[in-house]
């Protein structure tokens, strides 16, 4: 936003303020022209900012994601490499639960080429690989799983729980299940 009119930066503030309530009340499919009127702008000025959907949905849970990256940052000095990454992993389902909208956002990142290297996926999976990395190394994972298989677990956790009554409840116990695998043992 540097360069930007005064204006123009109080503009994104306000519509970045209303899109993050109104993703948090009706999820990845708020209204951007609800988003517009609320925040006393036109849609071309939402638009101008956030030329897409999900360039607005990335927006709204930048900080979050940040916090996400934070967090594996701080776990990857832990001893024990397994414990760290489902720590991390584990934080990771409990937010993609509880934040309306953005399993819907990473659920547009399916493995790719050349993916954009600011997108919540991206950002999160530059940071959470060392986790995968390092439990992989260490015996403790099987070196076939891939930050996007946990992406797909995390995003099909969300969703599979957005409509239960207690989704924290449903989504740990489907967290544990993965984890723990369906064998007895």
């Amino acid at each position: 936003m540097t360069g930007q009119r005064s204006d123009a930066r109080r503009n994104y503030r306000r519509i970045l303020a209303v899109a993050e309530a109104e993703v948090a009340a009706h999820g990845a499919e708020a209204s951007q022209e609800q988003i517009a009127r609320t925040a006393g702008v036109g849609s071309a000025t939402v638009r101008r900012h956030f030329p897409t959907r999900r360039a607005l949905l990335e927006a709204v849970f930048q900080e979050r994601v940040a916090g996400l990256c934070e967090r594996a940052h701080r776990l990857s000095t832990a001893e024990d490499g397994r414990t760290a990454l489902l720590e991390w992993f584990h934080a990771f389902v409990r937010y993609a639960v509880s934040a309306r909208g953005f399993a819907h956002v990473l659920s547009y990142e399916p493995p790719a080429e050349n993916p954009s290297p600011k997108s919540c996926g991206s950002v999160i999976e530059a940071a959470a690989t060392p986790l995968l990395q390092r439990a992989v190394r260490d015996k403790a994972v099987a070196p076939h799983v891939t930050f996007h298989d946990l992406l797909t677990l995390a995003v099909g956790i969300a969703l599979a729980t957005e409509h239960h009554t207690n989704p924290d409840v449903q989504a740990d116990r489907l967290f544990r299940l993965a984890v723990e695998g369906l064998s007895p043992d």
